[in-house]
């Protein structure tokens, strides 16, 4: 299958999702292992009709592997996938007619016109005549670009572009559309021009929406997330209830010694207190009340402090004990590009 296109605008979050509706996407238990690592580790959740769902994880976290699995480029070692009652790996070319599917790299020949673009892609899909041809003006209508469709694709902005690129992969009326790091490369008007976008699809054309992404701005603009580390699905819910979840506030306390620090929170004030980096953090209920009292109890040795509501890095490191981002993290994915550009 060709590269699928597709468009993205997000409004504020559809209220009237039905939680009790049956879900358009259900994954269950799907393993999948490259050689001696496990990518993802009986990953189960399901997408209702209409929702924008995101899949959260820094890079190893296992969502790409899991779009992959979700758009029929991969089979997974073990488990299921099934999207609109049609199984991933048992019928990908049915499912495909189901699907929409933007890949992060870009798939428009900037050489052609839009028009010429979505052209090729109709035939792709058996459109024809007549019929493709009002539903090019239809698209290119919806994604704000039917003065620019007889313009070639490289004259466009980024932004522009990746609104074509929804238009492919919207062509075909699909019921779910899979966006791999859709902003990726945009500036901060393409993206929130392609997030208000995604709403009105989910609102307007009732299309459910799969977005994978590592930024945390983003994921907050999401019905729901699926929030993935080192393959296993580590939290899942609406962006507000998993902060809430934590409740009261964090603290991070920078300190010469935070080890020994942490150390004497715990014994004197019976709290929870993590080591992280050169901080002590905490979650704590009234955490301004909390401030002053600490500090008193340890003249000279907090260096800097910080009082903070929840956020969804706080949940990252609520459910595995580490950031988000680490330097471990960081030098190992620093490697791999660099690997690949030698290559």
């Amino acid at each position: 299958m060709a590269p699928n296109s597709t468009a993205i605008d997000l409004a504020p979050p559809d209220k009237t999702v039905q939680p009790s509706a049956a879900p358009i996407i259900s994954v269950r238990d799907v393993i999948h292992r490259y050689a001696n690592r496990t990518a993802l580790n009986k990953v189960s959740f399901d997408v209702r009709p209409a929702e924008l769902f995101g899949l959260l994880g820094p890079n190893g976290s296992g969502k790409t592997t899991l779009f992959r699995i979700l758009s029929t480029l991969m089979v997974p070692t073990s488990g299921t996938a099934v999207i609109a009652g049609i199984d991933a790996v048992r019928d990908p070319g049915a499912l495909r007619r189901h699907i929409g599917v933007v890949f992060q790299a870009q798939s428009v020949d900037p050489k052609l016109t839009a028009r010429e673009n979505l052209w090729h892609q109709g035939h792709l899909y058996g459109l024809r005549g007549a019929q493709l041809k009002t539903r090019i003006e239809e698209i290119l209508t919806r994604v704000g670009l039917l003065d620019r469709a007889n313009d070639r694709v490289e004259t466009f902005s980024g932004g522009m572009q990746r609104r074509i690129e929804l238009a492919k992969g919207l062509l075909h009326h699909p019921e779910v559309l899979l966006l791999d790091e859709p902003t990726t490369g945009l500036d901060p008007g393409a993206r929130r021009d392609l997030w208000q976008y995604l709403g009105m699809l989910r609102d307007q054309e009732r299309v459910s929406i799969i977005v994978t992404t590592h930024l945390m701005e983003e994921a907050e603009r999401c019905d729901r997330l699926a929030i993935l580390s080192e393959g296993n699905l580590v939290a899942l819910g609406t962006p507000d209830s998993l902060t809430h979840e934590i409740g009261g506030d964090v603290i991070l306390l920078e300190a010469r010694d935070p080890q020994a620090l942490a150390d004497q929170i715990r014994n004197k004030f019976h709290v929870d207190a993590t080591v992280m980096d050169k901080h002590v953090r905490l979650e704590i209920e009234n955490g301004h009340r909390f401030v002053p009292d600490v500090v008193e109890a340890f003249p000279g040795e907090i260096q800097s402090l910080s009082v903070s509501k929840p956020t969804l890095e706080d949940v990252f490191i609520h459910r595995t004990g580490h950031r988000f981002w680490n330097e471990e993290a960081e030098a190992v994915a620093s490697t791999g590009k660099k690997k690949a550009k030698k290559h």
